[in-house]
């Protein structure tokens, strides 16, 4: 939804795209700045961020 959001933003709007998805305007501007800033994700993103790596390592080994 945030990638859809992203892409029709500029023609529609972001809080009436929000209005028909069911999303709050504050949601996609909360991921947005999450990934603007990374420091702002919550400690278990953060150490899913450093686990990614080795999950995949596992999967593709298996």
């Amino acid at each position: 939804m945030i990638r859809f959001i992203e892409d029709h933003r500029t023609d529609h709007g972001v809080e009436p795209i929000c209005r028909v998805l069911p999303i709050a305007p504050a949601t996609f501007h909360d991921h947005l700045a999450k990934r603007a800033n990374p420091d702002l994700l919550s400690d278990r993103a953060k150490r899913d961020e450093e686990l990614k790596p080795e999950i995949e390592r596992v999967f593709e080994e298996n």
